[in-house]
């Protein structure tokens, strides 16, 4: 959530970023008339308490008709007392509520628009000439099944659509994967985790997935519990209701943990392969910063996803998220998209947010600096998306015969593999 302060202080800033993002700009204003409703009626009641308390002191020391007079102006008291105290209650649960609707401000940079209206930041790698070398391209699809490594039929049959196994040399390399990413968030000073697949529905709420993202969201009815989008969920609860040493940070951690999605409004969208699935896995990067860090470590974020991207030997892009693409936490978000050849186009392998205080405010985390306690930062940013980062290894580095070279980052992961081949049918 944002700062109330800074809402009563400057809601055309608020109101222009709720354009931005294309939402609800009335909600500003239904917020603003409920904190002043919460401010004005809590202000009543104290002063209300205070005269009853003053009151019952006056009646410890009265006698005869004033006595009675004090008693009748103390039992009025109690009413009053009791309605201001529930209209206090009801203007905060009202802020409260429409506080959690209200997306965060959007950075002042991020371009404006909708999900068409990114900015290319910076694009990396040659994307291959097939032509050239003489050959058609196969779908990942097509190669994991050429390798034994994707079975989507048997996938679908357990489990229905948007369900796959990964087999044989498949199941390997995610395995090669996760290690080697999670051996480059080591290297760079991160914590692995392994992180609860099933949250709370106040770490839900709490990283802001329960609002525009709430249809994509599997919920355990029986349990309320949530199935996590990303391991971001669990690692943004994990210091809820804590305050953390301002010495200690940044707090870097790379979760792993299987990542659920249902993928609503997807209908009829990359319905061939692994590329948009019910379930799979990732390594995410998450960081806890002072405020006035957040943005220097957002560019750090996004050097990592770079620097994995870049040693898994793939062509790919940067681009500046616009406004109306961004999620409700996000401030802004960097994205690094993959050529995908057989596609003939770039998609989204990574993604980095800087969340600001939007996630702290709402999880009750705090740094204490000099004896001050105030929120601090937070920032997600994937490092390996399991299924996508398979794609795009199998598509862009595919041989005529159907064989896969394996780069070099994954090889001692894969037992010294150099070349996944065709099994034998």
């Amino acid at each position: 959530m944002i700062d109330l302060r800074l809402l009563r202080e400057d809601p055309d800033r608020v109101r222009a970023s709720q354009r931005a993002r294309g939402e609800d700009v009335a909600l500003v204003d239904a917020l603003l008339s409920a904190d002043e409703r919460r401010r004005s009626s809590g202000v009543r009641f104290d002063e209300l308490r205070a005269e009853q308390k003053s009151l019952g002191k006056l009646i410890g020391r009265a006698t005869g008709d004033e006595k009675s007079e004090l008693l009748k102006r103390a039992e009025q008291l109690k009413a009053d007392v009791k309605a201001a105290g529930t209209e206090r209650d009801a203007a905060d649960t009202e802020t409260q509520e429409l506080l959690l609707k209200l997306s965060n401000l959007v950075h002042p940079d991020v371009p404006v628009g909708g999900e068409e209206d990114f900015v290319t930041l910076e694009t990396h790698g040659t994307v291959r000439d097939f032509s050239a070398e003489g050959f058609e391209p196969k779908d990942h699809l097509e190669l994991g099944q050429l390798l034994g490594a994707i079975d989507v039929e048997r996938g679908a049959k357990v489990s229905g659509s948007r369900f796959y196994f990964l087999t044989g040399v498949g199941a390997l390399l995610e395995l090669a994967l996760v290690n080697a990413a999670m051996a480059q968030a080591t290297a760079a000073g991160f914590t692995p985790m392994l992180t609860p697949a099933l949250v709370r529905p106040q770490s839900m709420a709490g990283t802001g997935f329960l609002g525009q993202a709430a249809q994509d969201v599997y919920h355990l009815d029986k349990d309320d519990l949530y199935l996590v989008g990303t391991s971001e969920v669990a690692l943004a609860a994990y210091h809820m209701d804590e305050i953390l040493e301002a010495g200690k940070l940044p707090l870097r951690y790379a979760g792993f943990s299987p990542c659920f999605r249902r993928e609503a409004g997807s209908h009829g969208k990359d319905t061939r392969g692994i590329f948009r699935v019910h379930q799979f896995d990732k390594v995410e990067m998450f960081s806890y910063v002072a405020p006035e860090e957040s943005q220097e470590e957002h560019r750090r974020l996004l050097e990592w996803e770079k620097q994995w991207l870049t040693s898994l030997e793939l062509p790919f892009r940067v681009i500046d998220v616009a406004s109306g693409d961004l999620g409700s936490s996000a401030a802004r978000k960097y994205d690094c998209e993959a050529w995908i050849p057989t596609q003939g186009k770039y998609r989204e392998l990574t993604s980095t947010s800087d969340c600001t205080e939007f996630q702290s405010r709402r999880l009750q985390i705090r740094m204490r600096e000099d004896k001050k306690v105030r929120p601090l930062a937070t920032l997600n940013g994937t490092l390996c998306a399991v299924p996508r980062t398979i794609v795009a290894i199998l598509e862009n580095h595919q041989q005529p015969d159907g064989s896969v070279r394996v780069p070099e980052v994954l090889r001692p992961y894969l037992g010294g593999r150099e070349i996944l081949e065709p099994v034998a049918k």
